[in-house]
């Protein structure tokens, strides 16, 4: 029992696909299979246009997991593959390699050169090959009252979740996602800066393409790969420290209540709540005023 996808993110969309196939595959006594692609298709096909990554290769394998499917099997994405016509994509992905006794996906599935194949040809090859084909329906849900839409619906996708970073509006991202959005990398150091001002900071290097959110200061959990049990309380900084005539973007989390160096660990930032945008301070004394509020909304919103 096979469904397909880039699955970025791993949204409430996926999810539902994603149960429904162990759904499936419990009931005939097959193994559930989930097939993606990296890197993403959209950067082999039109390279330079990669989209803001959602979830990191690992991230989505545990994602994955924790659905209860029994195979993660990650197809490199490759120019000759984007090439293959749509039926030898079955033929060789799905038949020979895999022995798909059905294949689950959602109703906008498209496959092969130049995505041409869809879930109707997607059947009429199942046919043929003897497989079951079937096209999920897509899932969305309701927006909170502040989001514009003219019928308060929304169908969940990548993109929209990408929107809603974009954004900062990271409860509708966390609403669609169903679970905080991540960023993940290893702590480097910074200028110190912080240190000075009473606010030492953890600055994260993620990786090239991940989605990071608007400028601004977050209520987050901060989580060590030495301590994935064990979230801590963080206000995040996002943007380039324009008091100080910052130009790198930089994601900066002071940690509360925990004195550590956290440098060279790997950790993971999950954005709860934007708190205010990036602002110019004309005095740091300013700043750290306005730090401390921000710690102690911070407080207020993960409590």
């Amino acid at each position: 029992m096979v469904t397909i996808g880039v699955f970025d993110g791993v949204h409430r969309g996926h999810q539902a696909l994603i149960r429904r196939t162990v759904e499936v595959a419990k009931e005939r006594g097959l193994p559930s299979v989930v097939l993606t692609f990296d890197p993403h298709p959209s950067e082999v096909v039109r390279p330079g246009s990669h989209p803001a990554q959602l979830t990191t290769l690992r991230r989505k394998a545990e994602l994955v997991e924790s659905l209860g499917v029994d195979v993660f099997a990650v197809l490199p994405f490759t120019p000759e593959l984007s090439r293959l016509p749509a039926h030898e994509f079955v033929h060789e992905m799905l038949v020979d390699k895999l022995h798909a006794a059905a294949v689950i996906v959602g109703e906008n599935f498209t496959f092969g050169a130049k995505a041409a194949g869809d879930v109707a040809l997607l059947r009429t090859l199942g046919k043929r090959f003897g497989f079951v084909a079937h096209g999920a329906e897509l899932q969305g849900g309701t927006l909170q009252p502040d989001q514009p839409a003219e019928t308060g619906e929304v169908t969940f996708s990548s993109t929209y979740v990408r929107s809603c970073i974009d954004a900062g509006d990271m409860v509708a991202a966390a609403e669609a996602l169903g679970r905080p959005h991540r960023l993940e990398g290893i702590v480097v150091r910074g200028d110190g800066r912080g240190h000075d001002l009473g606010y030492p900071t953890a600055n994260l290097s993620s990786p090239r393409y991940a989605a990071v959110p608007a400028d601004g200061i977050y209520a987050a959990w901060f989580t060590r790969a030495s301590a994935p049990d064990r979230p801590l309380k963080a206000a995040v900084s996002v943007g380039t420290n324009p008091t100080f005539s910052g130009r790198e973007r930089r994601v900066e989390a002071f940690v509360l209540d925990v004195d550590e160096d956290f440098y060279g660990q790997h950790v993971a930032v999950d954005f709860v709540e934007r708190l205010r945008g990036m602002v110019k301070f004309s005095s740091s004394e300013e700043l750290v005023k306005q730090m401390d509020d921000d710690v102690v909304r911070t407080r207020q919103v993960l409590a």
